[in-house]
């Protein structure tokens, strides 16, 4: 509702579908841009317990050892403690309390982590909790809950600068449904495209290895291959530009290949989804900023990073960028 009410400050017609909010300028068909709109949080599951609620509302169903977002999470669950947290009401956004949570770990037996939260005696199950958010700037360092904030950010930025297309912000993300409401919005139109950009952060373990790169390309993911234009404008784009960048599926493989990992996944995105899903007739690529810390409240990444998303994306729809 926040993004709906000041985009249509801006001029910008807005439709709202069931997960997706669909924004669309002059030129509708000049450009189709999508981020995903939610981000991670917890969820109420009984009297003083609390889960993970991404993996509550998908059953759970990657937290099996097998995915890449699995592996950072159980290496950073202390990273959870002392983060304050709000409970509100899931429809009117009505504030419930503030707690902090005293403790986070994976339940093997569960394939959760469970948190304990000081201050939510009173809160019922299904109740969901919020992180509190805030931005921090240290020198070239840029911190909060990026995932996937900054995207929607830079979307909304790019109406500013006068971009004319279409924008599509998802619901359900971090669940694993949100290609769905994407798919549904093109089949309800009888609409194809092969130039579906799709915004995100990309994670890592260490600055150091997100220090000499700029941004994160795919040629695919686990769901099969992105052929659209878009991967060799933009590639083009960040050569002409000198901005560095790397294929986040060969960094994996490469990767898995090092440490002698025979199976392994070089991970599912929203556009792969939506690619096999359609049998192809969407395609598109997706551009990533990379960033540490991924899925907490303190996700980092540089500020180049966020100068070279934006350099990209104003190159690749003529747009104008002030200079500071």
């Amino acid at each position: 509702m926040f993004l709906k009410r000041e985009l249509e400050e801006l001029g910008v017609e807005v439709e709202y579908y069931d997960g997706l909010l669909v924004a669309k300028g002059s030129d509708p068909t000049s450009g189709y841009i999508s981020a995903h709109a939610d981000r991670h949080g917890l969820v109420c599951t009984g009297h003083n317990e609390f889960q993970y609620a991404a993996f509550i509302a998908k059953n759970q169903a990657d937290l099996q050892g097998m995915s890449n977002t699995t592996k950072l999470l159980k290496n950073f669950t202390h990273r959870f403690v002392d983060q304050k947290v709000q409970a509100y009401q899931p429809y009117s956004g009505s504030y419930l309390g503030l707690g902090v949570i005293k403790d986070a770990f994976l339940c093997e037996r569960r394939n959760n982590i469970i948190f304990k939260v000081e201050g939510f005696d009173h809160l019922l199950p299904s109740t969901p909790i919020a992180f509190m958010d805030k931005l921090t700037i240290d020198e070239d360092l840029v911190s909060a809950q990026l995932d996937n904030v900054l995207s929607v950010a830079l979307i909304v930025y790019l109406y500013h600068l006068g971009y004319q297309g279409s924008a599509f912000f998802s619901a359900s993300e971090e669940a694993g449904r949100s290609w769905r409401f994407l798919l549904e919005w093109f089949r309800r139109f009888d609409m194809t495209t092969n130039e579906l950009l799709v915004l995100d952060t990309s994670p890592y373990h260490t600055l150091e290895d997100i220090a000499t790169l700029d941004l994160v390309f795919r040629n695919r993911d686990q769901n099969g291959y992105f052929r659209s234009p878009l991967k060799a404008k933009i590639k083009k784009l960040a050569i002409n530009k000198g901005i560095k960048y790397h294929y986040k599926d060969a960094y994996l493989k490469n990767k898995m290949a090092q440490e002698g990992i025979k199976k392994g996944s070089i991970g599912v995105t929203e556009l792969g989804r939506v690619i096999h899903a359609s049998k192809g007739e969407i395609q598109g690529t997706t551009l990533q900023i990379p960033t540490i810390s991924y899925h907490t409240a303190n996700e980092t990444t540089y500020k180049k990073s966020i100068d070279a998303m934006i350099e990209v994306l104003s190159e690749l729809y003529t747009l104008n960028v002030p200079k500071c």
